[in-house]
């Protein structure tokens, strides 16, 4: 099997993930609630993911990384509590758009022919009562990536907040948050190389959302109250904490192997594989294929299949696990005139082999 869905979810992870996470099994117990060795290891655990995650992303107090159970409830805390109008883009995904759509005022950000969104459209769409960006780093369809430093200084010289979702660069771009970025919602189980049900929000200074649940903290059990300080002001309940430890460990590889190296070993396959492809004549690439930065993504369709043919045939024939679908982000596939795409998603634990080898099948499919 070769597996190229990693814009979904990593399948390969590294070892040590694996063992972090029985070992938090055999180990770890509830956080907050006892002062017995399982129960304030499993404290010291969320402690240090905390640590090691504002490290990771430039954020300086680490008590202001809120683990959630994925980026889309870190989106819905971050967005729930914008009030004002909010600035999104054709190229995001739903768990951006459907918040913004239930908050009620907003606007959409047009894509061009090839998924791009020009700096001058996001402050062309900014108004007097704009509160907030809710943006994407990287189209989980085209791969592109936006400039969040750019649209993070316009955000900042216009006193709005910027809200990113970092669902398919963390772990493959660098992101420094500085003053720029008020929220930066992650999900663990891409290529940061952690279990699925992982996720974060890292908050910036002045910029704390309403809780959406309420409960349990392990402290201040008489206050009818929840808790106000964060973290536990967002962090209702019991937490994943050996998901957690699982993330923690895939942070740390990515640290000690190198972002870069990581980096530029998936770009190098998915650069090969576009490549290969996007002059044949029956098969259509969708996005910026010359763009210097992208994550390593290539959507594309099949004359004479349906996308879901397609990746159908792709496993089938030649063992190879895509996507299709319009990979839960409508508008821009709109844009496109689509009703679906084939995504081939590539990580640095994928080989040159079995690039080749989508390589052959995409050919042998478009004949």
């Amino acid at each position: 099997m070769i597996y190229l869905d990693n814009a979904a979810t990593t399948l390969q992870k590294p070892a040590e993930v694996k063992e972090a996470v029985i070992q938090a099994m055999n180990t770890l117990g509830n956080a907050s609630r006892g002062a017995h060795p399982p129960a304030l290891n499993a404290l010291r655990t969320l402690m240090d993911a905390r640590m090691e995650l504002a490290d990771f992303f430039g954020l300086q107090d680490p008590l202001r990384v809120i683990f959630t159970a994925n980026a889309t409830a870190a989106l819905n805390l971050a967005i729930g509590s914008i009030r004002g109008h909010i600035v999104t883009s054709a190229t995001d995904h739903n768990s951006v758009l459907r918040p913004v759509y239930r908050q009620g005022n907003y606007t959409v950000v047009p894509a061009d022919e090839k998924g791009r969104i020009p700096l001058d459209q996001i402050t062309a769409a900014l108004r007097p009562d704009t509160e907030a960006v809710v943006m994407t780093h990287a189209s989980n369809v085209t791969g592109n990536v936006f400039d969040i430093e750019a649209i993070g200084e316009l955000c900042a010289a216009r006193g709005v907040r910027l809200i990113v979702d970092a669902s398919q660069s963390a772990g493959l771009l660098p992101i420094r948050m500085h003053k720029t970025i008020s929220a930066l919602c992650f999900t663990g189980h891409k290529s940061l190389y952690g279990p699925q049900g992982t996720g974060g929000l890292c908050l910036g200074e002045g910029f704390q959302p309403s809780s959406l649940l309420v409960g349990g903290s392990g402290h201040h059990t008489f206050d009818p109250r929840h808790p106000e300080e964060l973290p536990d002001a967002l962090e209702a309940g019991t937490q994943n904490v050996h998901g957690i430890a699982g993330l923690l460990a895939g942070v740390r590889y990515i640290r000690s192997t190198g972002l870069t190296t990581i980096y530029q070993q998936a770009d190098a396959l998915a650069r090969t594989f576009a490549q290969a492809v996007v002059n044949l004549p029956k098969v259509t690439v969708y996005g910026d294929m010359q763009a210097p930065v992208r994550v390593p993504i290539v959507s594309l369709n099949i004359e004479g299949y349906d996308c879901a043919q397609g990746a159908s045939l792709l496993y089938e024939n030649y063992g190879i696990c895509v996507r299709a679908g319009a990979h839960c982000s409508p508008l821009i596939h709109k844009k496109l005139d689509l009703d679906g795409s084939i995504r081939f998603s590539f990580s640095h634990f994928n080989t040159l082999a079995e690039t080749e080898r989508a390589i052959e099948a995409v050919q042998e499919l478009a004949k």
